[in-house]
């Protein structure tokens, strides 16, 4: 009986000190972006990094030099292998990372996408700057805000990083819906890309130039092709003659909105957005539920985190009828997007 209450006594020991290890377990979550060294990514990944701080977790945040799929799943792979728990990813394209997502998935790592995403089969959520309706209008809406009297023709062309890129490709197709359905008069003469590579974006932005001397606009949201199309139209002295609007951070475009090139961009809080991909990651992978049609809060960032069905992205991809009545797989919007001009550039520091 004595050595029977020994064993059972060691026993009860083990436990307790296996659960200690489970419950002070530090997760560690890999925060990966389309490319490195892009202001945009760089402040969502340092945001990234101070949120897994605040929450006691490890963040990781890397990716590739170049804008690359293949570099890409190589990172998601890397990261698997290492024993991360969770990858929470910008996708370069919808598709070309499934295969490495769902080997993640099968070995236990939570996926969350972030600023652009995968299909939905391959995550659980994405933190989204917003629905291609809210930002494929806001788009069009910087065009509009400068126009003033303007009556007649008007050419617009688009200008972003890929054709196959999530994000950028659902507003551009919402904003072209709108041109077509609302500005008759618009005309869209061309749609061009430079990959996320600074050069390549002010040689595409001057090619565009020099090709449609008489372009009255060119919408960019893209954080490389916005700043290099504004430089080709200082590199080419058409400052005042072109109207340019896209996405990027405030620190990027500040310079061009400061000379007068550009006088509106747009983005949103891409600190926030990354801080929020971490966050939604940490509580995934303590159990907690995050279901569509709620919202819920992050301490430290004002407002309130809705969780929208994946339908409202738009598109085959989404609206399948197997995510009808999921609530475990869905769009997690930010609060708010910004329209910077050189009224208010100052106040923000990203």
């Amino acid at each position: 009986m004595k050595r029977f209450t020994i064993f059972f006594i060691l026993g009860l020991l083990t436990l307790a000190l296996g659960t200690t290890a489970y419950a002070e377990k530090k997760f560690k979550i890999a925060f990966i972006p389309k490319i490195i060294g892009n202001t945009f990514f760089e402040v969502a990944g340092a945001h990234a990094v101070e949120m897994g701080k605040k929450l006691g977790v490890e963040v990781k945040y890397d990716g590739p030099a170049e804008a690359s799929v293949a570099a890409q799943v190589k990172f998601i792979n890397t990261f698997v292998n290492m024993g991360y728990d969770a990858i929470v990813i910008s996708a370069l394209d919808p598709k070309g990372l499934n295969q490495a997502l769902k080997r993640a998935m099968a070995r236990g790592v939570v996926i969350v996408t972030w600023d652009s995403d995968v299909d939905p089969d391959y995550r659980t959520f994405y933190v989204n700057q917003g629905t291609p309706d809210i930002l494929g209008r806001l788009l069009v809406n910087m065009v509009l805000n400068q126009l003033g009297t303007w009556h007649g023709k008007f050419k617009v062309a688009f200008h972003y990083s890929s054709p196959t890129v999530t994000d950028q490709n659902s507003w551009v197709k919402y904003a072209k819906k709108i041109i077509t359905e609302e500005h008759p008069e618009w005309e869209i003469v061309t749609t061009q890309y430079s990959d996320m590579n600074f050069p390549k974006a002010v040689s595409v932005g001057e090619q565009i130039l020099k090709t449609y001397p008489d372009i009255n606009a060119i919408i960019c949201p893209d954080s490389t092709a916005f700043p290099g199309q504004a430089k080709a139209v200082e590199n080419l002295n058409m400052s005042g003659k072109v109207i340019v609007v896209g996405f990027t951070t405030p620190s990027t475009i500040k310079q061009y909105i400061k000379r007068g090139t550009v006088l509106q961009g747009g983005l949103w809080d891409c600190g926030v957005q990354g801080a929020a991909g971490v966050y939604v990651a940490y509580k995934l992978l303590k159990g907690e539920k995050i279901e569509v049609g709620t919202s819920f809060e992050i301490p430290g960032i004002p407002g309130k985190f809705k969780v929208v069905p994946n339908k409202l992205q738009g598109g085959e991809m989404y609206e399948r009828p197997k995510y009808e009545n999921r609530n475990d797989n869905g769009i997690v919007l930010l609060p708010e997007r910004l329209i910077f001009t050189r009224y208010n550039i100052d106040k923000y520091n990203f």
